[in-house]
């Protein structure tokens, strides 16, 4: 078996449980943002700490959920599986739980973030405008009638706050507002 196939050179690709679209069409346009998503989220996974690197990794797996929703045609929904293939509610609330509790460890910024604080705060700020712009595919894709009753958007929506969160972690000191300094 060869990594070539061929079969894309007219332009089209292959969707989840069968079906052809083109290459720009929306839902590859998201699902294709959402592996950049993964790829950047690898790259902040090989600059963290052990314990930062080990829930990067859990968030990629889980893009793997997103991005196979996403590549699949609406007449086969039906064939996802919950937490598998096909994102879910459940999994939007465990985002909420995380980026809670890593609030409750880290706090809120005061001010506005100038992203760079460590080699993986930066990368993970990356990640998180590149999950950002899945989710405006994904809206796209939603618009075009691709993602009737999906838990896609909220997801990702969700993602990019939570990683937010995570960078702010990974940096590991926060730097007062002006108003604490004056103080």
């Amino acid at each position: 078996m060869k990594i070539y196939t061929k079969k894309g050179d007219d332009g089209t690709t292959g969707l989840f449980y069968g079906g052809r679209v083109n290459k720009d069409a929306a839902g590859p346009e998201a699902y294709g943002t959402v592996d950049e998503a993964v790829a950047a989220l690898g790259v902040a996974r090989a600059a963290a700490d052990s314990r930062m690197s080990t829930e990067l990794l859990r968030i990629q797996r889980e893009l793997f959920v997103v991005a196979a929703e996403l590549a699949t045609a609406s007449e086969n929904r039906a064939k996802l599986d919950d937490g598998v293939s096909r994102v879910t509610e459940s999994m939007v609330a465990d985002l909420e739980a995380a980026i809670d509790r890593v609030v409750d460890e880290v706090g809120m910024p005061t001010e506005f973030v100038v992203p760079g604080g460590n080699q993986a705060a930066a990368a993970i700020d990356v990640a998180r405008t590149v999950v950002r712009r899945a989710e405006r595919r994904a809206v796209s894709y939603a618009s075009a009638g691709g993602l009737e009753a999906s838990q896609v958007v909220p997801y990702l929506n969700r993602l990019a706050d939570y990683l937010y969160m995570l960078a702010r972690a990974a940096e590991g000191e926060w730097v007062p507002s002006r108003r604490e300094n004056e103080a």
